[in-house]
């Protein structure tokens, strides 16, 4: 859908506690709806599929794509992304971040 994806994965302090995950979610979806650069998004959890390779063991993955890097940069800079980390940072111990252009 674009030519740059933006993956992160989500580790919650609390991942059992429904609330948490509600407000999470919540504010998570205002502000992917709201971006005017997300060209495709993705919000997961593990599939459970349990191999060497496979770390299963984030609450959250969130996959977006933009078209260029330009547009990830200044999706970066949004006041809903801003308001995001505001409203959610409390409620995550750990995130990590796998950012890739495509080539095919």
């Amino acid at each position: 859908m674009g030519n740059f994806r933006h993956t992160v994965f989500f580790w919650l302090k609390n991942p059992e506690d429904q609330s948490d995950r509600n407000a999470f979610e919540a504010s998570l979806k205002k502000f992917i709806d709201s971006s005017i650069f997300v060209k495709a998004k993705h919000l997961g959890i593990p599939a459970n599929t349990p191999r060497d390779v496979v770390d299963n063991s984030y609450t959250y993955c969130l996959v977006v794509d933009f078209l260029t890097k330009e547009d990830h940069d200044k999706y970066q800079a949004e006041p809903a992304h801003k308001l995001f980390i505001e409203e959610s940072s409390n409620l995550w111990e750990k995130v990590q971040v796998y950012d890739s252009k495509n080539i095919w």
